[in-house]
């Protein structure tokens, strides 16, 4: 008798378990397929920012007609001592923009940390530069960017210029090429005012930048500055108009790769 009771509370105990384990199998199977929380927060953080140095970005105005107002960041060592620049970046600005975006986006610092000379202009009208009557033709804003370069001792530029500066930017790459190391263009304004013709004799070094949601101004200044004879393309997928304030950490890389091929 006691020999069939152990029999039937074992059998009980078992029967027990094979309960509770069937009850319990899909959380313990879901449990494993799922990563933990801790682990979702370690997918879910954005990689690391680029590593800068405290940079001192120092402001100025050139006189003329119109006086110009400019932000420059010298170049620095990884001890932040100021350093001979390996090429002078010459920043201008879209219509809703002004030097300063250049700054709070990171962009001079990045550029001075790593061995660049960033010069960053408010254009006319914009800013605390003045605006003017001067600057009616395509002549006026070349010979307003050659004065800017000259004054500040630029001789080995690189222009990036993004949307409406184009109307600075493209005359001057058109008239003043062989004075520019490179060129970076933003879905820049003005494109389709010169023939492949012209486009194809310069030999400007050119990384053309925009974002794929820019189906206006971005997807047409590409058809036309593809016509380049050097030039690199950096499509920033899921940015608008302004893809390098959409896709900064992408655009800032693509900006450094392309200044680290020229010479």
């Amino acid at each position: 008798m006691n020999f069939l009771r152990n029999r039937l509370v074992v059998l009980g105990l078992v029967l027990v378990a094979t309960v509770l384990l069937y009850l319990l199998l899909p959380s313990i199977r879901q449990g494993s397929m799922e990563p933990s929380l801790e682990a979702q927060k370690l997918m879910a953080t954005p990689p690391p920012p680029f590593p800068t140095i405290n940079v001192s970005i120092r402001t100025g105005q050139l006189p003329g007609d119109p006086p110009l107002f400019f932000r420059e960041a010298l170049p620095v060592d990884g001890a932040g001592r100021q350093i001979l620049p390996r090429l002078q970046v010459v920043l201008l600005h879209g219509q809703a923009f002004t030097s300063k975006t250049w700054e709070e986006l990171g962009t001079m610092a990045l550029l001075a940390t790593n061995g660049y000379q960033a010069l960053a202009m408010d254009l006319p009208g914009y800013g605390k530069s003045p605006d003017s009557e001067a600057l009616k033709t395509d002549q006026n804003r070349v010979d307003l960017l050659s004065r800017f370069m000259e004054s500040l001792g630029v001789r080995t530029a690189v222009l990036l210029s993004p949307s409406m500066s184009g109307h600075y930017s493209i005359p001057f790459l058109m008239k003043n090429n062989a004075e520019l190391h490179g060129f970076i263009p933003i879905a820049p304004v003005g494109t389709r005012s010169y023939t492949p013709q012209q486009y194809q004799n310069i030999q400007t070094p050119t990384l053309i930048v925009y974002g794929a949601l820019d189906t206006n101004l971005g997807a047409q200044s590409h058809k036309n500055l593809i016509q380049l004879p050097h030039h690199f393309v950096l499509k920033l997928e899921g940015a608008r108009h302004a893809c390098y304030m959409d896709k900064p950490r992408e655009f800032h890389q693509g900006l450094l790769d392309f200044l680290s091929k020229l010479k």
